[in-house]
């Protein structure tokens, strides 16, 4: 049990990457906060993880609110009474727009959800981590985060945006017993993509350059098997770093 009596937040965790960290956290000894904007698929999770000897409650967030984000926090205090693991996974697409084709309002929707959402959580989670004199928060970020020829203008800005946040993070809190990490993943077999509208055909074509190079797309569980390692006290030395998870693409 390489969780065990650990409490954790996971957000996005109604499908993907993100039930897979929840259902592995739960599996490893964590009491699992499946927050979802979707409700229902975050309840479904959270029965499974309890139907099968594991502590889950769900959570119901969008965190681009941050009202729902002060929600989350108090209803895992007031379910578990302490936190001790923040996993920022939920996050949008946007639809392959290059700079010349983007719009205010996709741009800030993308930046609401993948960025601010994130830094909201990390101040809040931050606050309780200081107080209780440890806590770990590891960032789902992407391969977009790394490179350019992997998304559109919106979603690349907002992920390597998160990128600086973690190493920020990571620095300024080192001798305060938190730790911050982030996770590149490369191609994916998620339900991302539904995300997407308004798909522009020129950054589409673009970003078949980069596609091209992919080795593989990988499974959510071989996401959660890293986020596993950096949530607990294995990665006791790892701080400040965004590990890709790719099968070689940044290698290239």
């Amino acid at each position: 049990m390489r969780l065990q009596d650990k409490v954790a937040i996971v957000t996005g965790a109604a499908s993907g990457m993100g039930k897979a960290i929840a259902e592995l956290y739960a599996k490893e000894g964590a009491k699992v906060v499946v927050s979802d904007y979707n409700f229902e698929g975050a309840k479904a999770v959270a029965e499974s993880i309890n139907a099968n000897g594991g502590a889950a409650i769900a959570n119901q967030a969008n965190v681009a609110e941050l009202a729902d984000l002060e929600r989350m926090f108090a209803e895992t205090q007031e379910a578990f009474g302490k936190l001790d693991i923040l996993v920022n996974n939920a996050g949008i697409m946007d639809g392959m727009e290059p700079v010349g084709e983007i719009s205010d309002e996709k741009w800030d929707r993308v930046f609401a959800v993948n960025t601010t959402g994130v830094m909201r959580a990390m101040r809040i989670a931050t606050n309780i981590f200081l107080e209780q004199g440890h806590g770990v928060i590891v960032n789902n970020i992407s391969a977009g985060g790394l490179r350019g020829a992997r998304a559109g203008a919106a979603y690349t800005a907002s992920k390597h945006a998160v990128s600086g946040l973690t190493k920020n993070t990571a620095y300024m809190y080192a001798n305060s017993g938190i730790r911050c990490n982030g996770i590149a993943p490369g191609g994916v077999a998620t339900n991302i993509q539904s995300s997407m509208t308004g798909v522009s055909q020129f950054g589409a074509g673009r970003q078949m350059t980069g596609n091209g190079t992919m080795p593989r797309v990988g499974q959510p569980d071989e996401i959660a098997q890293l986020a596993l390692f950096l949530g607990s006290d294995e990665s006791s030395f790892v701080n400040g770093q965004v590990i890709a998870a790719d099968a070689g693409w940044t290698a290239y």
